[in-house]
């Protein structure tokens, strides 16, 4: 299939929100989705952006049966190893599934990489992915990603809502 990768512009964020659900939808957990596309706009196109995101794009005559042509997206953002250097981290990597298996998601995949080592000379390429995603994770294996969990004993760790509050009162003040 024809496909084309590019950088996303403000006028994707749109596509990339409903892509966002699309995905949520597929991980089961779309009551966790709080963030709008104008949210999007902000942090994403902003003087100094929280993230970068590239989007996948079919000729209008391969639109999807819902009329889209933006059919997948990768969004990504900078982090630093204190151990190997420039990072970057894919946030996420998702295809419609009616595009699975055309490459779109090894095309988003591999210029996440080629823009991350030339624009940032960065050293590796993180992900998260849940256990029970066994496509996902058998696709990124193939590509040659170790599981750090299996490998290492590495483990996921986050605040968030209260217990961020939380930590964040622990500050010591001025």
């Amino acid at each position: 299939m024809n496909f084309k990768i590019r950088a996303a512009t403000k006028e994707d964020c749109k596509d990339m929100s409903r892509m966002i659900m699309e995905l949520a939808v597929y991980v089961k957990m779309p009551d966790q989705v709080k963030i709008s596309h104008e949210e999007l706009q902000r942090d994403g196109f902003c003087q100094n952006p929280f993230f970068e995101c590239l989007v996948a794009e079919i000729p209008e005559e391969h639109k999807s049966k819902e009329g889209f042509t933006v059919v997948g997206y990768a969004l990504y953002f900078y982090t630093y190893s204190t151990w190997k250097g420039s990072t970057v981290y894919l946030e996420d990597l998702y295809v419609m599934s009616e595009f699975r298996g055309n490459g779109i998601g090894t095309g988003l995949l591999s210029k996440v990489a080629e823009v991350a080592k030339k624009k940032k000379q960065c050293v590796q390429l993180q992900l998260s992915v849940f256990d029970w995603n066994t496509p996902s994770r058998d696709f990124y294996a193939a590509k040659g990603a170790q599981d750090l969990t299996d490998t290492e004993g590495w483990h996921f760790i986050r605040f968030d809502g209260q217990n961020l509050d939380n930590l964040a009162n622990e500050a010591p003040k001025d």
